[in-house]
């Protein structure tokens, strides 16, 4: 690819940017001295000028005093600009009252430097990169403003109505089989040539479908339409990814586009050799349609059926096929293939966007512990970078994750005890609850009137079904979380049913090999540490799991054998009974609609992986005997299937089935296989910082980037503010977001990102391999190869997809200057130590990819890097600071810390030494302003106890003052 060079109309746009300043600086003024001269008295105005008749000329006169003063402003805008542009060292200025203004200078200063700036510019030195950028001078390529149009889009607009865009393919494949077999026989047909590759991008059927049918997954009814036709060269289609240039694909009768051949009307517009072929091919109609359409529309009546409440049913009936989550998935499972990452995982969307969501925070509030010195005084601290089976399981939880389906969960759930709530009705006692393509079903212990709407009844009075459309119109509520015990078992029919542990009349028994059901106990207590529809409990682990408390020490607790469980249980059994008879309840679900429902009734769930003796058996059914009605729950582990008390009783089979006979249940377990649990528990013990050595690789930046003039990158993106890209051309066509999504996420991911992680990423519901392929075809392509012919994209030894050192963005600049500015060249050299720091503050210009539009770019929200950028940021502007302040430069120190205050306004730190620095100046007016502004931020909180105690060091009477002004 080539690097960024000046055009014409560069030239041009630098040519009217030096007219209009010249005629705006010098015509303006010089137009008014020459034409109407000066407008203000010579000498003191008298008593008697002011009562003078305002004439014209008066008038005249004060409106060009207003011009003249307009000038000024106008060109002190463009000295600030120009000074700022020319030094590329600090904020530019701002001129009093002239937003507008200077934004106008700007611009045109902008534009005349474009040409009057060296190739540096464009193609800068990591030394230069702030400065080249920082006040906009070179035309943004915002890639993330480009709208997609086609698959994507489309994909966006009809997430929430799967099942209605599955029941409209049904519809279309029974109007094929009613018309009667082939559309050749039906007068005008559409066609559709293969066409052959441009560059490396190859047609698929997935493409097809996206711009002839609007939507990229009826690429199927195209296949059904056309596989085992004989095609011109003689082969036939036999596979979805597997097409050739120059087939012919018979289209369904709703296609549109100017690609198709419409038969016979438009036979004459192609050539004679083309309609012949059509001609022959649509002779194998019949054999076609005849043995497809049938498959198609049994497929499709299966995935359009949905859940009907007559169907969902526990124990003995449950929801129909449920697409749901695992439509994520199930494309990339037609190929077979999983890239080594762990189905466990996969295929457990709601656990794994539970861990995913946990240990974002735990990562999270392991940047604070280390930025404000909580664990070792430690600064500029980076996450640990996965490896082995690690990776392999964090990978599989960006995959598999749906957290959107446990935010619709959570939200249903708190809305219905809302709803409920206002009636002045009681929670429903829910056995269990269907997640079935996308729609929720919950099965009552008993019937419980006429659910709220938009809840509707399902197939009796026991049931309660929310369609997914209304479940989207739900907003938060502040209410406590109804069913927090409930907690996913498995799959039946594509169903997932979570069971309610803590409403159950008894205990839940488990059988099977003790391997098997050890991966059982550990999906779910990882899920009840993790999830995301509840507020408050505590697990209680017995005999196993002494590992897993990381995921959650505040939920987790474990504890060596039964006596100490059953002494526990005794104790917590009369606590509870007594508190529920004080408060007038007769079961923790009506003290959880009450006033107390933040504070009390949270739920304790037992995981009792051994089977316990004769003896204590029995003391555990008696507990459980009235454990519903009192929060709690017992699963527990047997090896021969018969354990007194158990109310349901399940077992799992080495092939992973989880069966309750008694119950009609027949499974397919969630499981968390040993190694997988080792490896999840890995990730929360590395994101630790307790457990990091103090001065490791945790303070070292993933990916370190030359700074010297020698360093200078090929490709160099922006993501610190707007999304910009230098030294690659702007991809034509509707891919051209898409690919800069791809980049920015690789830029994210220096060590490298799975090939699946980044389909999941841009195409959160699914899509084929081949669509993928082509589009990291189309990417390998857009960034190219260096001089010496490496590819700028590669795949390393694991499959990951990682990028060459000459592509870089500001962030790996970022985080390079101030590495080599407290640990390296800057640590022996104050000089170097403040140029680097400058160089990396002038490089912040806003949030991360800032004008990302919206519904783009979701797969941020699993990142810390929106955690990350403000501390670095701090972090940065700390130190400088502090180096200013060695001098006594008090004023350089308080233009640092408000730079960095743009982008980390709620940093304590920033402002702590924004204080300091202001006493410094001995300007004690100054810093009671500043105290007021401080006020001001923190609303009905208050300031934070150490800002109080520092403004009572550096100003005691800063109180007296405030209200003085106040």
């Amino acid at each position: 690819m080539t690097i960024r060079r000046r055009s014409f109309g560069d030239f041009l746009k630098a040519f009217l940017a030096f007219v209009a300043l010249a005629v705006l600086l010098v015509g303006v003024p010089g137009a008014l001295a020459t034409q109407i001269g000066w407008p203000l008295p010579d000498g003191v105005p008298s008593l008697g000028w002011l009562q003078q008749e305002i004439t014209v000329h008066t008038f005249l006169n004060i409106l060009t005093v207003v011009v003249w003063l307009a000038w000024a402003q106008f060109t002190a805008c463009v000295l600030v600009e120009m000074k700022a542009a020319l030094s590329g060292v600090g904020v530019p200025g701002r001129v009093p009252g002239a937003g507008p203004s200077q934004l106008l200078a700007r611009q045109l200063v902008a534009a005349l430097l474009l040409v009057g700036a060296t190739a540096a510019s464009f193609t800068p030195g990591l030394s230069q990169l702030g400065q080249s950028g920082y006040d906009a001078n070179q035309k943004p390529t915002v890639a993330a403003a480009q709208q997609t149009p086609g698959f994507f889009a489309q994909q966006q607009e009809q997430a929430a109505d799967t099942a209605a865009a599955l029941a409209e393919q049904a519809s279309h494949a029974a109007s094929h089989a009613d018309a009667g077999g082939s559309t050749a026989q039906q007068g005008d047909t559409k066609y559709y040539r293969i066409q052959p590759p441009e560059g490396r991008h190859h047609d698929s059927l997935w493409e097809i479908a996206e711009r002839h049918l609007g939507d990229g997954r009826r690429y199927k009814e195209i296949f059904e339409l056309n596989k085992d036709r004989v095609q011109p060269d003689g082969s036939k289609l036999s596979e979805a990814s597997l097409i050739r240039p120059g087939w012919i694909m018979e289209m369904p009768g709703d296609a549109c586009g100017g690609e198709l051949v419409e038969m016979p009307d438009e036979a004459p517009n192609v050539s004679p050799d083309v309609q012949q072929q059509i001609a022959d091919y649509a002779q194998t109609g019949d054999h076609a349609q005849g043995g497809g359409s049938g498959a198609q529309g049994g497929g499709h009546e299966h995935a359009g059926g949905g859940p009907s409440t007559s169907q969902v049913s526990l124990p003995e009936q449950r929801p129909a096929s449920d697409a749901g989550h695992q439509q994520a998935t199930a494309v990339d499972a037609e190929s077979g293939n999983s890239f080594g990452l762990p189905e466990a995982l996969l295929t457990a969307p709601l656990l794994a966007a539970g861990l995913l969501g946990a240990l974002g925070r735990r990562r999270r509030q392991a940047l604070w512990q280390s930025a404000f010195g909580a664990v070792g005084g430690r600064r500029g601290m980076e996450p640990p970078t996965p490896s082995g089976d690690a990776q392999d399981v964090q990978d599989a939880l960006l995959v598999g994750a749906d957290p959107e389906g446990v935010r619709l969960l959570d939200r249903s759930l708190r809305g219905l005890a809302a709803s409920l709530a206002e009636e002045s009705r009681a929670l429903p006692v829910v056995y269990a609850a269907w997640l079935s393509n996308g729609d929720l079903h919950l099965q009552l212990a008993q019937p419980a009137g006429k659910p709220p709407a938009p809840w509707q009844q399902g197939q009796d009075q026991t049931f309660w079904m929310l369609a997914r459309t209304d479940a989207e119109r739900y907003e938060d509520v502040d209410t406590a979380a109804p069913y927090p015990g409930l907690v996913s078992l498995g799959t039946m029919d594509d169903s997932r049913l979570l069971l309610n542990l803590e409403a159950v009349p008894g205990i839940v028994s488990l059988s099977g090999r003790e391997a098997d059901r050890a991966a059982v106990f550990a999906s779910v207590a990882a899920e009840l540490a993790t999830n995301g529809w509840s507020d408050r409990m505590t697990i209680t682990l017995v005999g196993f799991g002494q590992d897993l408390t990381p995921l959650a020490p505040n939920r987790i607790r474990h504890l060596e054998d039964v006596e100490a469980l059953v002494e526990t249980m005794e104790a917590e059994t009369r606590q509870r009974r007594g508190a529920l008879g004080a408060a007038g309840h007769d079961s923790v679900l009506t003290g959880r609609t009450g006033p107390a429902q933040h504070t009390r009734w949270a739920p304790h769930l037992v995981l009792l992986a051994a089977q316990p003796s004769a003896e204590d058996a029995v003391k555990l059914a008696e507990l459980a005997a009235d454990a519903g009605r009192l929060g709690i729950g017992y699963l527990v582990g047997t090896e021969t299937g018969d354990l007194p008390g158990a109310a349901w009783e399940m077992e799992i089979t080495g092939q992973g089935k989880l069966l309750a006979p008694l119950l009609g249940l027949e499974l397919d377990a969630q499981l968390l296989p040993a190694a997988q649990q080792r490896a999840v528990v890995e990730l929360f013990v590395d994101a630790d910082p307790e457990n990091r050595p103090e001065g490791g690789p945790a303070n070292r930046p993933p990916f370190l980037v030359d700074i010297s003039e020698q360093g200078r990158p090929a490709v160099y993106a922006r993501l610190v503010g707007p999304y910009e890209i230098i030294g690659l051309d702007t991809p034509d066509g509707d891919r051209s977001a898409l690919l800069h999504e791809a980049l920015a996420l690789l830029l994210l991911h220096r060590e490298g990102v799975h090939p699946r992680v980044l389909s999941s990423a841009l195409w959160p519901r699914g899509v084929t391999d081949d669509v993928r392929n082509a589009l990291l075809d189309r990417l390998r392509d857009w960034l190219g190869a260096d001089p010496d012919g490496t590819p700028r994209l590669a795949t390393d030894g694991s499959g990951r997809l990682t990028l060459a050192k000459s592509v870089v963005s500001d962030l790996d600049v970022l985080r390079s200057l101030y590495h080599e500015a407290t640990q390296g060249k800057g640590v022996d050299s104050r000089a170097v130590r403040g140029r680097l720091l400058t160089d990396a503050l002038v490089l912040v210009r806003g949030p991360l990819l800032a004008d990302r539009p919206e519904g783009r770019y979701r797969w941020l929200t699993h990142e810390i890097v929106d955690a990350q950028l403000p501390l670095l940021v701090a972090d940065t502007g700390l130190a400088l600071c502090e180096f200013h302040m060695e001098k006594n430069r008090a004023e350089k120190a308080i233009e640092a810390l408000n730079a960095s205050l743009r982008t980390a306004p709620a940093d304590e730190r920033l402002w702590h030494e924004l204080l300091r620095a202001t006493h410094a100046t001995g300007d004690t007016s100054r810093l009671t302003a500043l105290a007021t502004d401080l006020i001001g931020r923190s609303g009905a909180r208050g300031l934070p106890p150490r800002t109080e105690a520092l403004l009572d060091e550096l100003l005691p009477t800063w109180r007296d003052a405030i209200a003085a002004v106040g």
